[in-house]
């Protein structure tokens, strides 16, 4: 898996970045997942990151804590999915963020026609940008108990381009 950086963010949140990846579920089938982390370098460190990234999701509706927001059943969210073109393109206010999509993903988010977004307000440094993470990496850092405490947790359901 290789991390992309987020587009137009706002100031204070440092580097921000989303990797895609799949992983089975405990129904047995593979989920794709998104996860949404800044890199903690803003001016202030990660402290300072942190809380701007809890800022920006509070203030978009999105509590942090680890409280499941299903946004198939709520379409006035303020955070859309756009898959296209072998890329996932997470939208929200002032931010844009698009990170290449493994065929896995592809394949998981077409079956079940939805993502799980994890935005966290920890720092990961070590997903730099342009980085290969290697998947024992990601699911240290996904997987820690301090990472899913200090994140927004979203169901997206996916649009996609229609021609």
């Amino acid at each position: 898996m290789t991390t992309t950086p987020l587009e137009n963010r706002p100031a204070g949140l440092g580097t921000l970045v989303v990797l895609a990846w799949s992983g089975e579920a405990p129904d047995g089938s593979d989920m794709p997942y998104l996860l949404a982390y800044s890199l903690g370098d803003a001016a202030g460190g990660p402290e300072a990151t942190a809380a701007a990234v809890e800022r920006l999701l509070v203030s978009n509706g999105l509590p942090v804590g680890g409280e499941l927001i299903d946004g198939t059943g709520r379409p006035g969210l303020p955070v859309s999915l756009l898959v296209a073109a072998g890329q996932a393109v997470v939208r929200m206010p002032q931010m844009v963020a698009q990170a290449d999509a493994p065929p896995e993903w592809l394949a998981a988010v077409e079956e079940r026609g939805y993502a799980y977004l994890v935005f966290t307000t920890r720092a990961w440094p070590e997903g730099a940008p342009g980085q290969v993470v290697e998947p024992a990496a990601l699911a240290a850092f996904a997987g820690a108990e301090e990472t899913l405490q200090a994140a927004a947790h979203l169901v997206l359901p996916v649009t996609s381009l229609r021609g």
